[in-house]
């Protein structure tokens, strides 16, 4: 990865964004937004249980699980801009075509759907971004 970002001119993740190296603001670490999907996804799995436990109309719990797991990213990254495993892990999602805007219902939907499909969340730029934040002119940073 260190070859990746010297060869863009950087010497760290999120340089030629304009983050800073490290602290508040600083690109967030794949392994630490991997963490905080997994947090989101085990609580909605938790709920998706619950709610079969008591009705099969919505599908098993895997499948009320992925959609759950869609609406919490859609909902709590337009209002909240992180989602519950994002914040407990300290990070959130930052506009890098406008530092300091609201990323907005329709870049959260983007994300949360792009996402969804994982191989673009799984194939990250030097910066650490994935395909999802590329498309939407986001990326993740610690809070």
């Amino acid at each position: 990865m260190a070859n990746s970002i010297e060869k863009a001119g950087a010497t760290y993740p999120g340089q030629d964004l304009g983050l800073p190296e490290s602290g508040p603001g600083a690109q967030a670490s794949v392994s630490r937004r991997m963490a905080a999907v997994a947090i989101d996804w085990v609580m909605c799995w938790i709920v998706a249980g619950f709610i079969a436990m008591f009705t099969k109309a919505l599908g098993d719990v895997a499948t009320v699980t992925v959609f759950l797991w869609l609406a919490l990213g859609i909902m709590s990254g337009w209002l909240f801009a992180r989602t519950p495993g994002m914040a407990l892990l300290g990070m959130g999602v930052a506009r890098v075509d406008q530092p300091g805007e609201r990323v907005g219902f329709w870049r959260a939907a983007l994300r949360s759907i792009f996402t969804f499909f994982i191989l673009p969340a799984a194939l990250v730029d030097a910066n650490g971004r994935g395909m999802h934040d590329r498309a939407t002119a986001t990326t993740v940073i610690r809070a």
